[in-house]
């Protein structure tokens, strides 16, 4: 981990609600530059929706972010996003490459015009995903993991400080899973770039993870994986009996309610 003087993202008493019911409260989180971040909590814990607030997507009820020193704003380009369960559309007849060269600076480019710069920018991140070899292949014909690698080069293609990552584990058999992981943790360490990782499972995170954001119940939890996915802790979270049993260098959860 590099840590730099400045924080690239500072979180104070952050709450968040929404129709009277409590999403998050009183959050604290201070991330450094280069740390690799995973986010777990059951289903409506405020994941995603943390997320969204980093972007500027929606507004605290109270406390405060700064990203980048600044208050978070839609169409930065110092944040990468992978969305959750994103399915690329398999019936427009779209090559790999149009796809990653949607993320090169899309709030002018949109589908844009050719251009020397955008393609050699688009090959370069291709390369780096390992996914130059499918480049010209419709998007139809590609596996889960290989679109997963699609976004993940759409995402970085802006040159990102910070890259967030919704659920991009989903859907994909173990196998693809520890290759996604693999990659997402070679690509960003060779760019010095932190990660806000979303997942279910910490278990294919444990080789990379600097630290763990545990949610539930409108409470938080910040540590390393060992410090913070306890019996005592993750009880306490919950506010109902929790069992964590670690072996053979996996942590299962029982008794977690999805």
């Amino acid at each position: 981990m590099n840590e730099s003087d400045n924080p690239i993202l500072e979180v104070k008493n952050l709450s968040y609600q929404i129709g009277g019911r409590v999403i998050l409260n009183n959050l604290n989180l201070t991330v450094r530059q280069g740390e690799f971040i995973a986010i777990l909590g059951p289903n409506g814990a405020g994941k995603s929706t943390f997320l969204k607030l980093i972007l500027g997507l929606i507004k605290p009820t109270s406390g405060t972010i700064q990203i980048f020193g600044n208050t978070p704003k839609t169409g930065n380009n110092q944040i990468g996003y992978t969305p959750q369960h994103r399915e690329l559309e398999s019936v427009l007849a779209l090559r790999a490459k149009d796809i990653v060269g949607f993320g090169f600076d899309g709030n002018k480019w949109g589908f844009g015009l050719p251009n020397k710069r955008k393609e050699s920018e688009v090959n370069k991140v291709l390369k780096e995903v390992n996914a130059i070899s499918f480049a010209e292949s419709p998007i139809s014909k590609l596996s889960g993991g290989e679109q997963q690698r699609l976004l993940i080069a759409q995402a970085l293609i802006t040159s990102p400080k910070l890259f967030l990552l919704d659920e991009p584990l989903s859907n994909l058999d173990p196998s693809s899973a520890s290759e996604i992981v693999n990659l997402i943790s070679g690509v960003t360490k060779s760019r010095a770039v932190t990660v806000l990782f979303v997942t279910h499972d910490i278990n294919p995170l444990l080789g990379v993870v600097d630290r763990v954001l545990y949610l539930a119940n409108g409470k938080s939890e910040i540590g390393s994986a060992d410090k913070v996915i306890t019996t005592e802790i993750l009880t306490k979270l919950y506010g109902s009996p929790i069992d964590v049993i670690k072996a053979r260098g996996k942590i299962c959860v029982i008794g977690e309610v999805s």
